[in-house]
């Protein structure tokens, strides 16, 4: 085979994949579309510019001799903390040609969990947007080191600049389908973030095994998401699928919220959508009052969180067809399980894709009867290889290498669709974002008027799933509507917004174990 080429054969139930000996995956979604005559087609569109398919490759190319330039070197790891725009993808996709593997990081996050991930990446650069400097920069000033390179996307003698002054030529640095290709942090129930490794296959595999049963995309296609590119649900969206099909994307840096949403696809008329459950439903509330054109959408995808069956029922009410609502993970780089246009059900994920295999399991491992919860594990060839520097969590989530443990408990209904519990343990997914109720805990108990703090997550009137907090003051008879919002005041100084408690409860006393640990499955029970 020629290299950087893959062969998938589709004859069967589900694809088999063929990768040449040297891969390295910018070839195949970059530098082919100009072999594939898409060079003057779109591949990005923003508020301010139009990238083509030859700008995206050049640019790449451009990017790729930027960074070798700037002594990062092969396999080191660089990471970005960059809003969406076609610099991101400049960035990610001309580290993976340059043999740099790109971090991208959540843009929500505070300067310490940018300064944990700076020192347990040992990261080689940093390179963020001006927006963002100042979370990033009190990170840098507090790391016990401080990367080799560290630049801005935007400005005079930033990145854009080396960009522009370095060649479009690069010949891509010779890889393997199985090597390190990009990383994500993903929170485990420690609330550390760990290092998740993927290789330069799963991009592809992925692409594939989602895109193809759920979208079927072809080149004609606009894509939109209002998931940003930090999130491999926001990255695969925006980056891989499109640029597996030689699609095109909107890409906007704003805070997605209908009306944004709404003016962005009225303007630029996508035909796939994707939106998250909490997105959903503030976008069917402003539904009541305005009636946004949005016939050109063809499929609209959720992800992120569970969706409840009542956002479903209500924007199939609205818009004519619901949301496809799937599961994915970090790991498994995006959705393995999903539900399809015209095989959607209110309150599921759906279906197994195929390609992906999924059990639900006892604590002893054993599959559960149909309709009985167990916890989910799924296996897959797009599943992550590792965990950075943690063996011990890679073990017992990546089990046997071959199983991933996803985490959620499930169950399957009578049709076979599988029904999403909960977590099997503390995590709280907000927004599509899990947060850990210990960080939010600690940010509480640091209040002066807090003795003890217990977090749990709690369905609102939308079903979506947001903090709640049980606290016991220092001074018993202390709480009132004055103390919750100045509680609330404090949480939002040293947390990102999602992880806000919106409820506050003063309780005299905590569920605990013998050895002190707050039970928090009595606080989702009591509360």
């Amino acid at each position: 085979m020629e290299a950087n080429t893959v062969q998938i054969d589709r004859s069967g139930d589900a694809p088999v994949f063929t990768f040449s000996d040297s891969f390295n995956v910018a070839v195949h979604m970059i530098d082919r579309h100009i072999d594939e005559a898409r060079k003057d087609r779109t591949a990005y569109i923003t508020e301010h510019e139009t990238v083509t398919y030859g700008q995206l490759a050049e640019r790449v190319s451009r990017c790729g001799n930027a960074l070798r330039a700037a002594g990062i070197p092969t396999g080191g790891r660089m990471l970005m903390i960059v809003k969406d725009c076609p610099e991101f993808v400049y960035l990610y996709y001309g580290a993976i040609k340059a043999g740099i593997i790109p971090v991208p990081i959540n843009t929500l996050l505070r300067a310490s969990d940018y300064q944990y991930m700076i020192d347990d990446s040992e990261c080689s650069a940093l390179i963020y947007s001006p927006d963002f400097e100042g979370e990033v920069g009190p990170a840098l000033s507090g790391a016990s080191r401080t990367p080799p390179f560290v630049a801005l996307t935007e400005g005079g003698g930033g990145i854009g600049d080396m960009i522009a002054a370095a060649s479009d030529v690069l010949e891509a640095h010779p890889s393997d389908p199985m090597a390190d290709c990009f990383w994500l942090y993903s929170s485990g129930s420690t609330g550390r973030p760990k290092g998740t490794v993927h290789r330069q296959r799963d991009l592809v595999v992925n692409a594939v095994l989602y895109s193809e049963p759920v979208l079927q995309i072809t080149e004609d296609d606009i894509m939109f998401s209002a998931a940003k590119l930090f999130f491999a649900y926001g990255l695969a969206n925006s980056m891989n699928f499109p640029l597996m099909y030689g699609a095109s994307t909107v890409l906007s840096d704003e805070r997605p919220t209908p009306e944004m949403t709404f003016r962005i696809i009225e303007k630029h008329r996508p035909t796939i959508y994707y939106g998250v459950p909490t997105l959903y439903a503030a976008q069917c509330r402003a539904m009541e009052t305005e009636t946004p054109d949005l016939s050109s959408v063809r499929v609209c995808v959720s992800a992120g969180e569970s969706l409840p069956a009542p956002i479903f029922k209500r924007w199939k009410e609205v818009v004519g067809s619901p949301p496809v609502d799937g599961i994915g993970s970090t790991e498994g780089t995006h959705i393995f399980i999903s539900n399809r246009p015209g095989d959607a059900k209110a309150g599921t994920s759906g279906k197994v894709l195929p390609g992906y295999d999924a059990r639900i399991v006892d604590d002893d491992g054993n599959d559960v009867a149909p309709g009985e919860v167990g916890r989910l594990l799924v296996r897959g060839e797009s599943m992550a290889a590792y965990y950075w520097n943690q063996p011990e969590k890679t073990e017992q989530t990546m089990l046997g290498g071959d199983w991933l443990n996803t985490g959620d408990t499930y169950s399957q209904d009578e049709d076979g669709y599988y029904v999403y519990n909960g977590r099997s343990d503390d995590m709280i997914k907000v927004g599509g974002i899990w947060c850990s109720p210990i960080e939010i805990e600690s940010r509480l108990i640091g209040h002066p008027a807090v003795l003890e703090a217990g977090v749990v997550g709690r369905e609102d009137d939308d079903g979506l799933v947001k903090p709640e907090a049980h606290i016991i003051l220092k001074e018993s008879g202390d709480g009132s509507d004055d103390l919750a919002a100045e509680l609330l005041e404090h949480c939002k100084d040293g947390l990102a917004r999602y992880k806000y408690p919106r409820w506050f409860h003063f309780v005299e006393e905590l569920p605990k174990t013998a050895t002190g640990k707050i039970q928090r499955f009595k606080l989702r029970t009591e509360g």
